[in-house]
């Protein structure tokens, strides 16, 4: 069973995001960029499932820049067996990741597609599900725990209500969630060999994929910082301040 897991670079979870002083978007200049930490857990559920014999290859595809091969052979690394890059300049949205992923996934004859259930730059959480809608299989998101068996995956999805397992008929389509497993961290050995890996590109265009934006941005701003509080002597103070300040009661 061929896997494949979508890889997606962007700002380090640990870096505190500046925007532009024209607020025309985010300022990247000299920013740390990583893999989505999703799409991490997506790469980890994969390998998991081929150190079990489930999966025969694991392929890695991200759309985007020609950086995002470091992202890639940080997959590679990790245990894909190769990768590819849709090469692009243009902005990639959901939709247009979707039908590039589709393309892809068809053309690979790929069973399982795994992605993370979002990404932490746009925190859209639309691929996966437009995913499953243009390819007509059933979808299994934001999973806690994935059992392949047979020609089946059983998924267990984290909802409102507490948990809800589904049982999907291959090809289909997982979104992964926090709690599904703890991503490895790649060894030595496995970063010198992931450069040796094949990593293929391709364009949008080999997908039929048109990348102009069907959206406009048009102000980038940051939170309002939030006042600093105030101590109170009494309660009394501060109901006070909540009715007659805050104004919430």
């Amino acid at each position: 069973m061929k896997v494949l897991v979508a890889v997606k670079r962007v700002v380090d979870h640990n870096v505190k995001v500046r925007v532009k002083a024209d607020e025309s978007g985010v300022d990247l200049t000299n920013a740390k960029m990583s893999v989505n930490p999703f799409c991490e857990i997506a790469i980890e559920e994969a390998v998991r499932l081929k150190e079990k014999g489930v999966a025969s290859e694991i392929i890695a595809v991200s759309i985007g820049t020609s950086q995002s091969q470091e992202q890639l052979r940080s997959a590679l690394a990790l245990g894909a067996d190769r990768a590819i890059l849709v090469e692009t300049d243009e902005k990639a949205y959901p939709l247009q990741v979707a039908k590039i992923l589709k393309g892809v996934a068809e053309a690979e004859g790929a069973e399982l597609i795994l992605l993370g259930k979002q990404a932490i730059d746009d925190d859209n959480n639309q691929t996966g599900q437009m995913l499953a809608a243009l390819m007509n299989v059933g979808q299994g998101t934001f999973a806690s725990e994935v059992v392949v068996e047979g020609g089946a995956v059983k998924v267990t999805r984290e909802i409102d209500g507490g948990l809800q397992t589904v049982n999907l008929p291959l090809p289909a389509v997982v979104t992964t969630d926090l709690r599904l497993n703890e991503p490895r961290f790649p060894k030595l050995p496995n970063i010198m060999a992931a450069k040796k890996k094949p990593l293929d590109t391709k364009t949008p265009a080999d997908f039929g994929v048109d990348m102009t934006s069907k959206l406009t941005t048009l102000k980038v701003k940051a939170p309002a910082e939030r006042s600093a509080g105030v101590k109170v002597a009494s309660v009394d103070e501060l109901i006070d301040k909540l009715k007659n300040e805050a104004k919430v009661i």
